[in-house]
């Protein structure tokens, strides 16, 4: 097969465009070679709510049925319902399979791929060796001596998901307030009505509620300010202690204060941080390197252990399964719960920051601001020709002045930091690496004043960008 085909197994999934690239004989075909490949008895299978979902679900529970495997279907869920419905299973999946191209457009889709313990198949986890079959084998026929697998529909996949989040946080006693959530036209709009009802002291004012793969409204990325337009403005029309909002999927959730301000991914990992360290002191938490001082610093003030990590659900799911961390965060807006299999759950989030007001009996506005110490830019994309020699040009002209240097994920360095790790007035920090699912390098800068942040950056991207 072509190398474009090649191109689709990324790093943390399989994505393409849909059904251009990514149709129902792709899907059949990924079904073979993942029981070729793993050989399992029993698949859990989910999708999302794009439009050609439903086909390359079928095409995929056909595979495997066809080759004597198990299937169960729980039909059109979030990753997290998926994701924790596997666990649930307490071993009876030796597979999972969750249809879906997570935030990308409408014209998108793909696959994310777990193992019966709920850990991905991804880069360095069994996504090169999935790639290599899928593309070097020939097509797959069934055994006929075999007997077909069976299906089996499971309708309580939902109440089971919530059963398990509510009951890691006291729901009863969270405050009667009002908020907005966005659920941009993705699978949170399957989740919020039971959950809803689970929250009777809360005032929901929703918006985009309805499943539609086209994304009708706006794309279901919290990450971008621009997709939060409608949020911002529900929260301070309806004066709602704080605003959520959903990707497509609904495996990342970004939110917005009282005042319909944005709150940056890095210091929703700080601020979750607290309530889970208060009931487990001295725990691991991971941040990841994109992440502000301010990240690291809240960690050590709340008690706990801060580690660094590389940029990727696959990645940090790994690094907490090693080193037993409870908590992880990306900038992104991915937060993984040890308590949920080291997975993602914006539902899980949405209620501890509901605990985290509760508790604090602050507006959200008062508890993240203070955290905001440094000069950050946003993360700046370019494109460039050769993202190897950019990078190799950074490293030499950075590493010789440099306090430290980390090559974890692309060249991550500091400078003006004490071996005691006090900062200097000239302080900083940046950030370069290439992008793990686009053709493009991401830079963050980070310093003590503005000033210097300006002059870094604009002194890095005229040499990224050559």
């Amino acid at each position: 097969m072509s190398s474009d085909v090649s191109s689709l197994f990324k790093a943390y999934d399989i994505r393409g465009l849909s059904p251009q690239q990514v149709d129902e004989t792709f899907a059949a075909r990924l079904g073979a070679v993942l029981t070729e490949e793993f050989h399992p008895a029993h698949v859990l299978v989910g999708w999302d709510m794009r439009q050609t979902s439903p086909a390359l679900e079928a095409a995929l529970t056909e595979a495997f049925v066809a080759r004597g495997v198990n299937v169960t279907r729980i039909g059109q869920c979030s990753t997290p319902l998926f994701n924790v419905s596997v666990g649930l299973g307490n071993g009876a999946y030796d597979l999972g399979v969750m249809v879906t191209a997570s935030h990308n457009p409408g014209q998108y889709n793909g696959f994310k791929l777990v193992r019966g313990d709920v850990s991905p198949i991804g880069q360095g986890s069994g996504m090169e060796q999935v790639r290599e079959r899928f593309v070097s084998s020939d097509a797959f026929m069934p055994d006929v001596s075999l007997a077909r697998g069976t299906v089996t529909n499971d309708p309580d996949a939902l109440a089971r998901y919530l059963d398990h989040v509510c009951a890691l946080v006291d729901t009863a006693n969270l405050p009667p307030i009002a908020m907005a959530i966005d659920a941009g036209n993705g699978m949170e709009g399957v989740i919020l009505p039971a959950l809803i009802k689970r929250l009777p002291q809360i005032t929901f004012h929703t918006l985009y509620t309805t499943p539609d793969g086209s994304f009708p409204n706006h794309e279901a990325n919290p990450l971008k300010i621009e997709t939060l337009k409608d949020l911002s403005a529900l929260v301070v029309k309806e004066r709602c202690a704080l605003g959520v909002a959903f990707d497509g999927d609904a495996d990342r959730v970004g939110f917005v204060d009282e005042q319909g301000e944005p709150v940056p991914g890095d210091l929703l990992t700080a601020m979750l941080a607290r309530p889970m360290l208060a009931a487990h002191p001295g725990a691991r938490v991971l941040y990841d390197l994109r992440s502000s001082w301010s990240t690291r610093d809240a960690i050590i003030e709340a008690g706990g252990e801060p580690a660094m990590c590389r940029v990727g659900h696959a990645f940090i799911k790994r690094q907490m399964r090693q080193e037993g961390a409870l908590f992880g965060g990306e900038l992104s807006m991915h937060f993984y719960f040890k308590d949920l299999w080291n997975v993602e759950s914006g539902d899980l989030a949405l209620l501890l920051f509901l605990q985290l007001l509760a508790v604090s009996g602050q507006p959200l506005s008062a508890l993240w601001k203070p955290l905001k110490r440094f000069a950050k830019t946003e993360e700046i994309n370019s494109e460039v020709a050769d993202a190897d020699a950019a990078l190799a040009r950074v490293e030499k002209t950075f590493a010789p002045t440099a306090s430290s240097i980390s090559m974890l994920d692309g060249i991550r360095m500091e400078f003006g930091v004490a071996a005691d790790g006090a900062r200097g007035a000239d302080a900083w920090w940046f950030s370069v690496r290439k992008s793990n699912t686009e053709p493009v390098v991401r830079l963050i800068v980070e310093a003590v004043s503005e000033k210097v942040m300006i002059e870094k950056r604009d002194a890095l991207l005229e040499m990224i960008r050559g």
